[in-house]
């Protein structure tokens, strides 16, 4: 073992090694069980940044010590390979989107394995090649026969920039997901949906049984998107005849209230109203103006409210009042029918419509214990109260009013309960050329017919240039459009459109199951022994798309036959972001080019090598919280690993021909006691962080206090049998536990402790629970923060022992009297706070 530790050169030997022997080579093994670590995979966008790096340490830690611990662990890396940003850098750099795709992922995959990350690199897959989009395809077609995949005419999202359609999930605060820029409404033909809809229910009811499994933030935002509501649907019959207009509302209650209407902007009936009426002139510009904006802006409950009268009025089947029908921008097209009564003095925002524009405001609820001015109030009424104004139905609870007016909707035919959903179907279609073909022949005898099974691929031509602007060429090249109807056999053309790239990545965690597999998207045999994926992990910001696209799809298959499980992920942690000082924002942020702020990854392994990166990026912050990158936290990290290396070597020629101590606890001198006591205590700490709580940054702090022990002891106290073993067992025991961390200089090490084998095929070692059960441990006691008390407990006591005492000590109950406290603290081992 060199006495200087060398980064560059010992990583760059294990990288090979690790390669050479296939060690993260897997395969089915029933013999044992089976674990699937999977992190979202990247886009080649060109290098990897440090939240990719964080993504992936994390993922390799948990990997490593699954195996450790005796599973067959799946741990896949590929390439989410189609979309934008390659066409983007086509036109930038005046290059192919297909030539710039490939020559990110050679050398991204390059600077994944300078990381050491333990991936099968023999299951990589990019989503561009047609081994592998011929099953997006071929999932579409089989959608197609079961009508889950269907065309029609919508009012679409519209990215300028990227000329393409997006789907409501894909525009936020109102810009288009991918470049940011402003997205507006438009109506186009012919456009291509998944049903997700039919799953509705199975998704919103899954997110109830992945509670404790997900972050609660995850399922309140797939919930909240989902959007289930229950009311009743009412007709308002129009004053002058004709067809009623149907509204949806969760509030029945309120319908004595209702003193106007409104349209969405693109509601049919805001044309077929005003035609040939003074009002159409203004109400066509508001539509112009309106559609022009994005559901965020219009949905924002700060903006202005702005409407424009029809001229047409109906009829409130309550009050049998003729009340004006108004076109206003925050009403959606998509949430209930597009058409809302307008109750103002129990809805902030009719009530800030009615204000402007000098509309009546009717109150039919007061609280319990006062009562309201219609005239005045600027605040909606919307809690509970007792019913007034609204005939037989006053004095009422306003809650009790709820099903007391739907019973009378039902009873005279005016209307019914109902559940309604926000959840619109899936909008696949994408005006843009780097994407998966869309399987299908327009015919003008046959119309729209799929394309055989048996001609799948439709392979995307490489031999095309974007248009100026960025345009797809795919309309325009004769040899791609023209096609044989599968039908009659005339001329026909294809779908020039291509999918929504999100269809890559809602089954690719299948595929890496069986990778080559040529019968079908996947092997059910093989998918059933490794899904679901054990352990997801990636960013918040996939919440709603990639997370809900990609459940939806799991079910469509497991309906098909080809999978089991309905859900494809057990557990998924959303990891924080990385964050660092910019000069030009003058604060704290996430790493941006546009910034400043942003740390090459190739850089720092040159500079301190991998495993600096792997230690500072877990070390630092819980994997759930954000970290905080500083060059002094980098130079720690490697200043820990020089000491790690010297603390070997200084002990090296001491242990090398000994074995680890496995004797009693009971037969140790101090300080050789305490030094096996603290290995013991720390390998049980930092297996629990590691395997149930997921603390790695506690983890590492135990690691360091194990080293502190061991640096202690001068190796010239090192001197009999028995104290040779003891500080081995130490030894061996911190190199284990680093080397899911650090597997590098671990590796070495390893290797110089005499081991012939890589450590990663050694078991993780097991605790000496006498060792443990040996010390006892000081607990201070806090109330509200505040020291109150100390009391001394068994080392290793689970935290409902060390609630339990706590709540029994003498002091303690003296100073509470009788209160019980809101929330109990627990550090093990260290300290409790009662919060009261």
């Amino acid at each position: 073992m060199d006495e200087r530790y060398d980064p560059i050169k010992i990583e760059s030997y294990w990288q090979q090694y690790w390669q050479k022997n296939k060690l993260f080579r897997v395969t089915e093994d029933t013999s044992k069980p089976k674990y699937y670590v999977l992190e979202m995979f990247p886009y080649p966008s060109g290098r990897i940044h440090m939240g990719h790096v964080r993504n992936y340490t994390i993922g390799d830690l948990v990997a490593r010590f699954k195996i450790m611990k005796g599973f067959n662990v799946l741990h896949p890396m590929g390439w989410d390979a189609f979309g934008m940003p390659a066409e983007n850098a086509a036109i930038e750099k005046g290059v192919h989107p297909a030539q710039w795709t490939f020559e990110n992922i050679r050398y991204m995959g390059r600077q994944l394995k300078k990381m050491g990350f333990s991936y099968d690199w023999d299951r990589e897959i990019a989503t561009c090649h047609p081994e592998y989009y011929r099953w997006n395809q071929w999932a579409f077609l089989k959608m197609y026969e079961r009508g889950l995949a269907y065309q029609s005419s919508a009012l679409v999202n519209w990215c300028k920039n990227c000329q393409t359609v997006l789907a409501n999930e894909q525009v936020e605060a109102g810009g288009c997901w991918r470049c940011g820029e402003e997205v507006i409404q438009k109506e186009l033909d012919g456009q291509w949906f998944l049903k997700i809809t039919d799953y509705i229910e199975e998704l919103l009811q899954g997110c109830d049984t992945l509670a404790d499994k997900w972050p609660d933030r995850v399922l309140v935002m797939q919930k909240n998107w989902i959007g289930k509501s229950y009311g009743a649907e009412v007709d308002f019959p129009l004053a002058n005849g004709g067809p009623p207009i149907r509204i949806f509302t969760t509030r029945q209650d309120t319908l004595f209230g209702a003193t106007f209407m409104l349209l969405a902007p693109e509601h049919p009936l805001c044309r077929e109203l005003t035609r040939g009426r003074p009002e159409e002139r203004k109400v066509e510009q508001f539509i112009q103006q309106v559609t022009r904006q994005s559901r965020d802006v219009r949905s924002d409950d700060t903006a202005e409210k702005l409407g424009v009268f029809t001229g047409a009025y109906a009829i409130n089947p309550m009050t049998q009042e003729k009340i004006p029908i108004w076109v206003a921008n925050f009403v959606l097209l998509e949430y209930g029918t597009g058409a809302i009564m307008a109750v103002p003095a129990h809805d902030q925002r009719d009530l800030e419509f009615a204000r402007k524009y000098e509309l009546p405001v009717r109150v039919v609820i007061h609280p319990f214990e006062r009562e309201l001015d219609e005239k005045t109030m600027t605040e909606a009424f919307v809690e509970e109260g007792y019913m007034v104004s609204s005939g037989k139905f006053n004095g009422l609870r306003s809650s009790e009013a709820l099903d007391a007016f739907a019973d009378e909707l039902e009873a005279r035919g005016i209307g019914r309960r109902t559940v309604n959903y926000r959840m619109r179907d899936w909008l696949i279609s994408r005006q843009r050329y780097w994407g998966t073909p869309i399987p299908m022949i327009t015919c003008e005898s046959c119309g729209t017919v799929p394309v055989p099974y048996e001609d799948l691929p439709v392979i995307l031509p490489l031999n095309l240039t974007l248009r100026e602007g960025g345009g797809s060429p795919l309309p325009y090249d004769k040899e791609f459009l023209r096609a044989p109807c599968p039908s009659c056999g005339k001329p026909a053309e294809r779908t020039t459109e291509t999918m929504d790239t999100f269809v890559d990545s809602s089954w690719y965690f299948l595929r890496y199951c069986c990778p080559r597999y040529e019968e079908g998207p996947v092997d059910r045999t093989i998918a059933d022994y490794w899904m679901p994926v054990d352990q997801y992990i990636g960013g918040i910001e996939h919440a709603i798309l990639h997370l809900l696209y990609s459940r939806f799809y799991t079910m469509f298959l497991r309906d098909m036959g080809l999978v089991s499980e309905g859900e494809p992920y057990v557990r998924l942690l959303t990891q924080g972001m990385v964050l660092k000082y910019s000069e030009k924002a003058g604060k704290t942020v996430k790493m941006s080019k546009s910034l400043g702020n942003v740390v090459d990854p190739d850089l720092i392994i040159k500079k301190f090598g991998a495993d600096t990166i792997r230690y500072f990026i877990l070390s630092d912050s819980p994997p759930e919280k954000d970290l905080e990158w500083t060059d002094q936290g980098v130079s720690g990290a490697n200043r820990f690993l020089h000491r790690f290396w010297r603390m070997i070597h200084n002990h090296l020629d001491a242990i090398r021909e000994v074995k680890p101590y496995s004797g009693r606890v009971e037969g140790l001198e101090e300080p050789f006691k305490n030094l096996y006591t603290c290995t013991h205590r720390t390998l049980k700490r930092f297996t629990e962080d590691v395997d149930g709580r997921w603390h790695f940054n506690t983890a590492i702090a135990r690691v360091n206090e194990l080293c502190n022990e061991i640096s202690r002891l001068d190796p010239s106290q090192v001197r009999t049998e028995t104290e040779k073993q003891v500080m081995r067992c130490a030894l061996e025991t911190l190199t284990i536990m680093l080397s899911i961390i650090t597997p590098h200089i671990c590796e070495e090490i390893w290797r110089a402790l005499g081991h012939q084998e890589s450590i990663i095929g050694t078991s993780w070692p097991e605790f000496d629970p006498e060792a443990v059960r040996q010390e006892e441990v000081l607990v201070v006691i806090q109330i509200n923060g505040k020291v109150r008390s100390r009391i001394t407990l068994p080392a290793g006591s689970s935290e409902e022992a060390m609630r339990r005492a706590v709540l029994q000590d003498d002091r303690i109950i003296s100073l509470l009297v009788g209160r019980e406290p809101k929330k109990v603290i627990v550090v093990p081992d260290r300290l409790v706070n009662l919060v009261v």
